[in-house]
């Protein structure tokens, strides 16, 4: 398709005097995951509802594939499939039966809904359990159920909405991997998580909102480069320490990002700039007790970028 399959633009939604969103604007191009991240309250939920059709904005405008989610509302929900993160098949159903409800739901024909049911039980490695009442699956199966019910109509769009919460590691992964193939398949995703290392791992693009506004967007790669090749954590054994040696490192030109007794200092010079920190502390200011060395997260930009960390 010719344009992103996903664009938002100055969205705005107040809940009486609270402001959700605030010009809200950012696209995801066609068969691209994009992770949108943000802490608890930044509009993340609401941005979803107003994409999927389930809320109106109060001002700006956003479109799926084309059409506009307000004008276009009963073609955009043709168009796109949602799983949130608490599965919505039913238990008293066997795997194929579900999927096969829905498509009926759906308007797809039955040959057709039970051939489409039984492609997708293989694709998401459910072939085996088809046949089981879906309360006898684990967590992460009835997960994979519930993505695949998304995708019966073959949407080219699907929201994924915090997808992954409460699965084990071995069931995230699966999940991961499922969600890889949709997008190599052609599937536009737009996947909210609390997990800042699914989005790393995942996304294309990141979309960053706080207070909702966009407080940053780019590539993975992209946003943790912004903060330095590395980050030095010094820890010292008091507050005070922390507090002196953050001085001194300001009066020389660092950029010092102190919590307690810790201090953080990035670097675009990689991991050998240590040795000038901490000459820059010898004789100004207490030693600190431990040093270590890593590379930029997205937990770093995260809570850089959202105030200090507030939950996801």
């Amino acid at each position: 398709m010719n344009g992103p399959a996903i664009a938002a633009e100055g969205l705005r939604k107040a809940f009486g005097q609270v402001t959700a969103l605030d010009g809200l604007s950012f696209q995801v191009l066609a068969g691209s995951v994009l992770g949108l991240l943000g802490p608890n309250g930044s509009g993340k939920t609401t941005t979803v509802s107003i994409l999927s059709t389930a809320l109106r904005p109060d001002a700006g405008r956003a479109t799926v594939c084309g059409r506009d989610v307000v004008a276009d509302a009963a073609a955009v929900r043709g168009l796109i499939g949602f799983a949130g993160q608490f599965a919505a098949v039913d238990p008293n159903l066997t795997g194929r039966e579900n999927l096969t409800l829905i498509g009926r739901l759906s308007r797809v024909d039955r040959k057709q809904a039970r051939a489409r049911a039984d492609e997708l039980l293989d694709s998401f490695g459910l072939s085996t359990a088809a046949g089981r009442l879906v309360r006898t699956y684990s967590g992460g199966m009835r997960r994979r159920l519930d993505v695949a019910a998304a995708l019966l109509h073959r949407p080219p769009v699907l929201f994924l909405d915090e997808p992954t919460t409460g699965l084990d590691p071995e069931s995230r992964l699966g999940l991961w991997e499922s969600v890889r193939d949709l997008a190599h398949s052609g599937t536009t995703v737009l996947l909210t998580t609390q997990y800042l290392d699914e989005a790393d791992a995942l996304a294309d693009e990141i979309v960053i909102i706080d207070s909702g506004r966009v407080a940053d967007v780019g590539t993975p790669a992209e946003l943790k480069s912004r903060f330095g090749s590395v980050v030095f954590d010094l820890g010292f054994a008091a507050d005070a320490d922390a507090e002196a040696a953050a001085r001194v490192l300001t009066a020389g030109g660092y950029r010092p990002e102190r919590a307690g007794a810790g201090i953080k200092v990035r670097s675009g010079s990689g991991s050998g700039a240590i040795t000038q920190v901490l000459r820059a502390l010898e004789g100004r200011a207490p030693d600190p007790v431990s040093v270590a060395v890593h590379e930029p997260t997205l937990d770093d930009v995260f809570l850089t970028l959202t105030q200090g960390g507030k939950a996801a």
